[in-house]
């Protein structure tokens, strides 16, 4: 057990997906909630602190949902190990709050069964307790908290109801003696035992609903049928990639006025120099043109967390298992693949819940191509400049159909790849894919409101770390040395940052690169989205003082290279991140190799067609 003391009682929070368990976490802590990683891996942690009836001050941790203590991801093993007082770094929890949905028991039956044994006061929260009643489901309260042994409440965490019985319980509960831990992993018979035990409990204290949920079956006919659920998916795809540029587009110019006029500003005030060209060529011009897409980003993850909470990311993943088995993947490759919309390490990551090895290793090398949230300000930018802003169809934003197409491009790239790794080195049939559809909900605003803040914070911690870092370094390099006198070039030839991009250029210029797009490939590594901030360093030391980034690249370049350096984006290597995330899920240091040498050779090759096609149709 760990022996990390906690200033606070720790309450830990316990359950199944879909449980409602982060709705309840946010309706006990509010905007008191901190977000930081666990020790020693990516998996992120939310704490907050509450005050009990007692008057006691508590910390509160969401934990990632499982079905069990027997870990099959890294999300699962972070809560296995949190509960039990194994992880490093870590305080173990002084009451387990077990919330389950009310609705849907059976299988937070067995977990529970395994949480009692781990030897920690436990209480269950029967959260959406409401839609149960309305259900018609009845739930013998008395006869199941005799039958487990512990406390149970009642709660309904969108609403805020039931909080206050739950933080009595936490009171009464912390100092108590629960009894030794007994937990262990268990055996398949055990595990069929659980199963059992927990079906014969729930057939006792739990009778089937009077008012069954017929609107998700109703909407399950439509949004899981073969082709009109396949219809919608697409449908909603597209409206995604639509609503990032037609939504975003008031923010980002009000966000881009306000650099522009901080950079004024300080050319205003301060006389020619260093100091003046840091401030506005570094680190304005470098980190405001990322920070300029936080309103795409925030409008991508909208969807992604309104979609989840409503229920509807399952059926995504059972209407693609069809998909994920023409390409060789097992059902839940899909899982990782969606995941790393957000980004490749959490998607890689999540790869560990595939049992069969050559499932897993394929998903891992196949994950990166799926367009993470760090290449959309690169995409983004490129179609700006060089996309113009209309409409076709009648309906369709052209510049939202080229996304769409940048999105779809990197997931059949990620599809084939990993159809001629299981095709060709990894032969074998896929196991089949079962997973659980929870009912269908109205997504909780506080919910969607916390998911935008985390994703925001994230973005503008990597802005303030990574990003500002990287744009100090480029702007020394693009700074020193100064131009001799007499110079007839720009200055920045002379520096550092123009010798080493004209000295690589060459290796690139076969696909239609300049020097300051060779030169932003390297940073590049460390986040892909710091390719954006080189441009504008590069470019704005270079003279580009003529407005946006975008309309400078659309001065700069042609449009064949413009598409060249998209295609490039589709498929480029992963940054160092990742390909270490890689390392520790495979223990070795021969796939993140092989990650990068394919990328690198995709991304050569389809930059090298797309800009001789186009410069071939007139466009270079």
């Amino acid at each position: 057990m760990s022996d990390v003391v906690h200033p606070n009682p720790l309450i830990a929070l316990v359950g199944n997906p879909n449980s409602g368990k982060t709705a309840l976490f946010n309706a006990l802590t509010g905007a008191r909630a901190k977000v930081a990683n666990y020790p020693g891996v990516t998996v992120e942690k939310k704490i907050g602190q509450v005050t009990t009836p007692a008057g006691r001050r508590a910390a509160i941790v969401d934990l990632p949902g499982t079905y069990s203590l027997r870990a099959r991801s890294p999300d699962e093993e972070v809560t296995r190990d949190f509960v039990l007082g194994r992880l490093k770094g870590e305080a173990p929890p002084d009451v387990i709050v077990c919330v389950a949905d009310a609705t849907n028991l059976r299988m937070m039956l067995r977990l529970l069964l395994e949480l009692k044994q781990v030897g920690r006061p436990v209480v269950l929260a029967l959260n959406m307790f409401d839609i149960a009643e309305r259900q018609g489901i009845r739930i013998d309260l008395e006869g199941l908290t005799q039958e487990l042994g512990v406390p149970i409440v009642t709660t309904v965490a969108v609403r805020k109801r039931g909080l206050a019985n739950v933080l009595a319980e936490v009171d009464r509960l912390i100092g108590a003696h629960a009894g030794e831990p007994s937990w262990h992993e268990p055996s398949a018979d055990e595990i069929r035992a659980a199963h059992r035990d927990a079906g014969r409990i729930h057939k006792l204290y739990v009778k089937p609903p009077l008012r069954p949920d017929s609107w998700t079956g109703r909407l399950d006919g439509v949004l899981l049928h073969p082709v009109a659920g396949t219809l919608i998916l697409l449908a909603i795809l597209f409206l995604m990639f639509q609503a990032v540029f037609s939504w975003a587009t008031p923010l980002m110019n009000l966000i881009d006025a306000g650099f522009s006029g901080l950079g004024q500003a300080i050319m205003a005030t301060l006389p020619p120099g260093l100091l003046r060209s840091f401030l506005v060529d570094g680190l304005i011009s470098g980190v405001g043109s990322v920070v300029v897409f936080l309103p795409q980003i925030l409008i991508l993850f909208f969807f992604i967390i309104l979609l989840e909470d409503f229920g509807y990311m399952a059926r995504a993943a059972f209407l693609m298992d069809k998909v994920m088995g023409a390409a060789g993947l097992h059902g839940r490759s899909f899982i990782p693949l969606l995941s790393s919309f957000a980004c490749a390490i959490p998607g890689i990551m999540a790869a560990r819940v595939i049992d069969n090895k050559r499932d897993r290793f394929a998903t891992i090398l196949a994950a990166p191509l799926t367009t993470c949230s760090a290449r959309i300000p690169v995409y983004t930018l490129i179609i700006s400049a060089f996309i113009p802003n209309r409409v076709v169809w009648g309906f369709a934003n052209l510049q939202g159909l080229v996304m769409f197409g940048l999105y779809s491009a990197g997931i059949i790239g990620a599809l084939t790849v990993a159809f001629v790794i299981r095709r060709i080195f990894w032969r074998g049939a896929s196991e089949p894919f079962l997973i659980e559809l929870p009912a269908y909900k109205v997504p909780d605003p506080m919910n969607l409101l916390n998911g935008l803040l985390l994703r925001a914070k994230i973005f503008l911690r990597r802005a303030g770390t990574i990003i500002l870092s990287a744009m100090v370094v480029v702007w020394f390099l693009s700074s020193f040395p100064a131009a001799p006198a007499g110079a007839s070039g720009p200055a920045i030839n002379y520096s550092i940052a123009g010798m080493l991009g004209h000295f690589i250029a060459p290796l690139l210029a076969p696909i239609g690169f300049s020097w300051q797009m060779t030169l932003a490939l390297i940073p590049g590594m460390a986040a892909r989205e710091v390719a954006v901030g080189v441009l504008g360093t590069v470019y704005a030391i270079g003279g580009g003082h003529g407005g946006t980034l975008a309309n400078v690249l659309a001065g700069q370049w042609s449009v064949a290279s413009a598409l060249s350096f998209l295609a490039w984006y589709v498929f480029a290597p992963q940054c160092m991140s990742t390909l270490g995330v890689v390392k520790r899920e495979t223990n070795s240091w021969r796939w993140p190799i092989i990650m990068f040498c394919y990328m690198l050779a995709l991304a050569y090759a389809a930059s090298f067609a797309v800009y001789h096609i186009a410069a071939a149709l007139g466009a270079g």
